[in-house]
């Protein structure tokens, strides 16, 4: 506990008699939640809470940070405590109604943007989320007319013509519904969810045929969407194409190892061409996920019991006769297994009961009401419980189909398409986010050299992927702040330790401090390049963090000054440091990637082009280097040679690639 007050007294040194900078204290968290250290803003926001609990800024964006984190509660919470003291602040209401949709409280998320739009009506997201909310709760036609003044407000917008169609269809109305995907399609022929949506029409109408044309287009253009390949395997599947189908299931998981439909389905195809085990497999995987699914453990039942694990089986079917006790399938089935293992009681005891099904059938009793089916059909919903329909393929009930709710904030509140746009900046850390595919370990002997040092406590790493910090791992680089601090009041010309503690103010997001740490290190020892490489890094990102505040301040409608807006020359010290780095260590591969993308977002696109090849003879196995080469080739026009780039890179392991490539590439 002193040990952490004295650090406060020594980050922030204007906190004396519980008194903070409060305006730089809101800069560092805000920045940490633009780079989406999320826990570590929520600690910066909390101090400007204890400071001036009058303000609503740091309530609303520890909102934020909480909605990003999943506490749906506690951002919903900390928006009214917002909007408590500023009730006249959009965003509020707007990260409120988020963090309601998020708890199922759709009247307050119609309530919250009912409010918002008071105050800005041409908000396209609000319409948008406002309409989302009322199709929740099955208000279709106050939807629709929400809708009607979307496309009314943006007729471009083609989300809105593809929630109509949506809307339309749960209203029986598929001429309407076609004829808003087709405008959809007239705005942007190359969305592929207007070509799912319109496959989705075709699988409702049973035209198996033209949903599967409809899909091959969607998966053309969106190639990693899981949910094209399951629908396309649906209507191979009503074409009875199973080997087609059981591809497309295949394909899918390996995109989403984890989609439960992906599982089922396959595992009910699986049985049917006799491969039992990985059918077995395959239901084990949904019934980890759901325990008490009731048609999977079924069918896992009858598996088991056809690979001869009778005892297996019969605990199956006596779980699933448990919860349904007039399920007649299951006591046929069980008996047959209790007699195979000896258990003449046990069968004896459940042939009798159907015995006397069938008598009050005779007698024009039903006792099985819950479990008949009258249905020919081959696949069920997902949310139908009939247990006679255990061996159908399921499909998703619109009502439980995940909506996507805009949010103009970070966090990734649903998952977004690639964007056009470079791979991001190289970084000396200490901390590397997890990639399901590791493409190569980044090595550079100097850099090894320094992580021999004693005082290196922490592996430096180079890499663009740079991982936010722990909770823990926070508390460590506050406490190292103190440690460096007291080591340096002894040698305070000493450029490692400078170094090292300007790497724990930049973890930290403490980005002024961590500029001047690494100026000193500089000054100490002017050939220590690791210095220069990072004050270049964190000069960048204090840039695009000034650019990200003048364009909100812009869409607010907030008068701008000179000063505000991001210049070309601002990036001259940057390049500078960049410079001063390819000077000492002229085969320091990253150095030029870097330089190369701050020429390109300079639109000086022929320099960039030269440090991305400086930077691949250096590397010819550099993945980010042909992914931005190939990008800037494109932007000047090259398609051929930047799609060759661009592959080049995915083959490399860069995978988003080839998302870009197809959006790049014309189909014939």
């Amino acid at each position: 506990m002193i040990r952490k007050v004295f650090f406060i007294l020594l980050f922030f040194p204007s906190m004396l008699f519980a008194q903070i900078n409060t305006d730089r204290v809101m800069t560092i968290a805000r920045n940490a939640l633009y780079f989406e250290d999320y826990v570590l803003s929520i600690q910066y926001f909390n101090q400007v809470i204890s400071a001036k609990p009058y303000l609503y800024e740091p309530y609303f964006f520890r909102g934020v940070a909480k909605l990003n984190l999943d506490d749906f509660q506690g951002a919903e919470q900390d928006c009214t405590e917002a909007i408590n003291r500023n009730p006249f602040v959009v965003a509020c209401y707007q990260v409120r109604g988020l963090a309601r949709i998020r708890q199922q409280n759709y009247d307050g998320a119609i309530a919250d943007y009912e409010k918002a739009l008071e105050y800005e009506p041409e908000t396209i997201g609000l319409w948008h989320n406002l309409s989302l909310c009322k199709m929740q709760k099955e208000d279709y036609e106050g939807a629709q007319e929400d809708l009607d003044k979307l496309k009314a407000l943006a007729p471009k917008h083609t989300a809105a013509y593809l929630m109509s169609a949506d809307v339309s269809l749960r209203q029986k109305d598929t001429l309407r519904a076609e004829q808003n995907i087709d405008k959809a399609l007239e705005i942007d022929p190359y969305d592929g969810d207007v070509w799912s949506s319109k496959a989705i029409l075709h699988l409702q109408q049973s035209k198996y045929k033209d949903a599967e044309d409809d899909l091959n287009k969607a998966i053309h253009l969106a190639s990693k969407n899981a949910n094209n390949y399951i629908n396309r395997a649906l209507a191979r599947y009503h074409q009875n194409n199973l080997r087609g189908a059981m591809s497309d299931y295949d394909l899918a998981l390996e995109i989403d190892p984890s989609n439960f439909l992906g599982h089922y389905n396959r595992g009910l195809l699986r049985a049917q061409v006799g491969d039992d085990n990985r059918a077995i497999e395959d239901f084990n995987f949904v019934i980890e996920i759901e325990p008490e699914n009731m048609m999977a453990i079924f069918n896992r039942g009858l598996l088991l019991d056809q690979t001869g694990d009778y005892k297996g089986a019969i605990k199956d079917f006596s779980t699933v006769i448990d919860e349904y006790p007039n399920f007649l399938t299951g006591y046929h089935y069980r008996a047959a297994a209790r007699r195979k293992i000896g258990d003449v009681k046990g069968a004896d005891a459940d042939e009798f009961k159907l015995l006397k099904a069938q008598i009050d059938r005779q007698n024009g009793v039903n006792s099985n009401k819950t479990t008949a089916d009258a249905s020919d059909e081959k696949t069920r919903k997902k949310s139908d419980k009939n247990m006679n329909n255990y061996r159908k393929i399921v499909v998703a009930d619109n009502a439980n189909d995940e909506q996507r709710y805009k949010s103009e904030y970070r966090g990734k509140v649903q998952d977004r398409n690639v964007r056009v746009e470079l791979q991001p900046m190289y970084a000396l850390t200490y901390y590397e986010k997890r990639n399901d595919v590791k493409r190569t370990i980044n090595y550079y002997r100097d850099i090894d050299d320094l992580n021999h040092d004693p005082l290196f406590h922490n592996q430096l790493i180079i890499t663009n992927m740079e991982a936010p910090l722990t909770e823990k791992q926070a508390s460590e680089h506050f406490a190292s702040v103190n440690e460096y601090t007291l080591l340096l009041t002894k040698e305070p010309n000493n450029a490692k330790l400078r170094f090292l503690r300007g790497m724990d103010f930049y973890l930290t997001q403490d980005f002024p401090s961590a500029v001047e740490d690494f100026t000193q290190a500089i000054l100490a020892d002017g050939s220590f390049f690791p210095a220069y490489f990072n004050r270049a890094l964190v000069r960048y990102k204090q840039l695009e963090y000034r650019k990200n505040e003048a364009r909100i301040s812009r869409e607010a409608g907030a008068a701008m000054t000179s000063s505000d807006e991001v210049k070309a020359v601002d990036y001259e010290l940057v390049k500078s440091d960049l410079n001063k780095v390819i000077e000492l260590v002229p085969d320091f591969a990253f150095a030029y990637y870097n330089r190369g993308n701050i020429y390109s977002q300079l639109s000086d696109y022929r320099a960039a082009i030269a440090d991305y090849d400086k930077a691949l003879s250096l590397n010819p196995n550099f993945a980010e280097a042909y992914y931005n080469r190939g990008l800037t080739l494109i932007f000047l026009g090259n398609n051929k040679q930047g799609i060759t780039d661009l592959s080049k890179a995915g083959e490399l392991g860069l995978f988003s690639a080839y998302n870009i490539i197809k959006r790049f590439t014309e189909v014939k």
